[in-house]
């Protein structure tokens, strides 16, 4: 299957999904989709897979700002030279995306450090523990969100030095 194939396949999915999806294409070998539901991001992945549309390249989290009260979390998918991303946003405040780790095992490490580096809950993950970040890292601190500087400097000052 060539990239053009591949995509056009995307787009059939995601637009004859029967919950409401946008669909983008900001490169030629690229398909952004855009879900309004979080429940609908593992049937869709299953769709994808069932299709062959490649395998999972990266799980990404993209902090907002705290102005817009939302995360957004792509999950990219790569077949050939063609990127299909589906993306999802969440509340800042309650971030809680489900595990794809029941159709693709090897998510997991992508979620663990999408939860342990932006605050997102993934629920069922097989292994919660975190990735990268030392066991005496303050609770509720997230270091690829753009508050983290004002949250540090607060902990620091209430803590100490962690």
């Amino acid at each position: 299957m060539n990239t053009k194939e591949a995509l056009e396949i995307g787009r059939q999915i995601a637009e004859e999904w029967v919950w409401k999806t946008e669909t983008d294409a900001p490169e030629p070998n690229r398909l952004d989709v855009t879900l309004t539901s979080i429940d609908d991001l593992v049937p869709m992945v299953v769709a994808l897979r069932v299709k062959r549309l490649g395998y999972l390249a990266a799980i990404t989290g993209l902090d907002l700002g705290s102005e817009s009260g939302e995360l957004e979390v792509m999950y990219h998918f790569c077949t050939a030279a063609a990127v299909i991303t589906l993306r999802v946003r969440v509340s800042r405040e309650q971030a809680s995306v489900p595990s794809l780790c029941s159709v693709i095992p090897s998510a997991e490490a992508f979620e663990r450090e999408l939860s342990e580096m932006f605050g997102v809950e993934v629920t069922g993950l097989p292994n919660p523990l975190r990735l990268y970040l030392p066991d005496d890292w303050p609770e509720n601190v997230y270091p690829l969100r753009k508050d983290m500087d004002e949250e540090t400097l607060s902990l620091q000052e209430t803590l100490g030095e962690f």
